[in-house]
């Protein structure tokens, strides 16, 4: 593969599953200052992996595999260094859309956001409609494992939900 196709190919992804770099930069780094580096981090790495690309798998797959592995290792990198730059100070240039922020995408995202890192990427994933089966071989699991994990998010994300609701929280 030439320089030109991977270009392309890499093009074409960024268009068409931009949500999906999105959602898990959303999901893994909360300070506009890291979800910028994290979205060029895991952009770096889409592009790298598009010769390694056999279409073995659907391109979202692939992206969502590559996405989540560098947004994990990306976590454990980010926890051993010590931020020293105020977060008020940082400008934010990753813009995810002209949409007005929905209140209830922000919780969504706050709850996804202290779930492990397995439990985010399950997350994600079954937010975007990927079945069972594609879950446990992205994620190395086995699909009754990836149901127990979504029944326990979907049960703790209605408590969070209700304690809202009840408490006012």
């Amino acid at each position: 593969m030439n320089a030109s196709e991977q270009r392309q190919i890499f093009d074409d992804w960024l268009h068409q599953h931009k949500g999906i770099f999105f959602k898990i930069v959303r999901a893994y780094a909360f300070t506009p200052h890291d979800q910028d580096d994290l979205f060029q981090e895991i952009a770096l790495q889409v592009w790298r992996s598009v010769p390694d690309f056999r279409g073995e798998s659907k391109a979202s797959t692939w992206i969502y595999r590559v996405a989540l592995f560098t947004a994990t290792a990306w976590v454990r990198r980010e926890k051993r260094r010590p931020n020293t730059q105020p977060i008020e100070n940082m400008a934010h240039t990753l813009s995810m859309t002209d949409q007005p922020r929905d209140e209830r995408l922000d919780w969504l995202y706050a709850q996804i956001a202290q779930l492990d890192p397995v439990d985010r990427s399950i997350c994600l994933l079954m937010l975007d409609g990927f079945s069972y089966k594609e879950m446990a071989n992205l994620l190395g699991m086995s699909e009754s494992n990836v149901g127990v994990k979504i029944h326990r998010i979907k049960q703790h994300l209605v408590r969070k939900s209700q304690e809202i609701e009840h408490h006012g929280v």
